[in-house]
């Protein structure tokens, strides 16, 4: 399963998802300890708009073009999911080389980290604001397959994953894969 595949099933979940975060939810915490639900929302949505156009083979638009835009957080977070979504799925987007903060990556590399982020971000969401997570198994096992292969030490700098947790022994592969990236079970 490409990574576009996997955020074909992961873009929808995450939008209905943040549709339904009440703006009291907003200011709480997740399990991502550097973001509130607000802040995992406007990472994800800044991110989505920066790489979407680079999906398309265009440049990346200016500092202020997913922060400028108007509406609620959740508004602006959906139409970047949208405008994600369109691009990874556009003709050659995953034979394009992708400028990321990790360096030049192939756009199907990038797809599948980028499926990664949402599955472990929706799940950040979801906890945090008492919603139901939960993927299809087929996406979680290829997601969490690819995690044990591209996630390298020097990425595991608490920005973008902690250290691996030790998951319980009869854990679902969500579970295994939450573990995996240091995510407090």
């Amino acid at each position: 399963m490409e990574g576009n595949e996997q955020l074909a099933v992961i873009i929808p979940m995450l939008k209905d998802i943040a549709g339904k975060i009440r703006d009291d939810q907003l200011d709480g915490a997740t399990p991502c300890t550097e973001f509130t639900v607000e802040g995992v929302l406007g990472h994800m949505t800044s991110l989505a708009s920066g790489f979407a156009p680079m999906f398309r083979g265009e440049d990346p638009p200016g500092e202020s073009a997913s922060t400028g835009a108007a509406g609620s957080v959740t508004a602006r977070f959906a139409l970047a999911m949208n405008d994600l979504l369109n691009a990874v799925q556009s003709p050659g987007a995953l034979d394009r080389v992708i400028q990321t903060p990790s360096g030049e990556m192939p756009g199907a590399v990038f797809a599948r980290l980028v499926a990664l982020d949402g599955l472990v971000h929706g799940w950040d969401l979801a906890t945090s604001t008492q919603q139901d997570w939960h993927p299809p198994e087929g996406v979680v096992a290829e997601v969490e397959t690819f995690a044990r292969q591209a996630i390298s030490p020097e990425m595991r700098n608490g920005d973008a994953f902690g250290p691996e947790v030790t998951a319980p022994r009869d854990a679902d592969t969500l579970t295994q894969l939450l573990a995996y990236t240091g995510r407090t079970l």
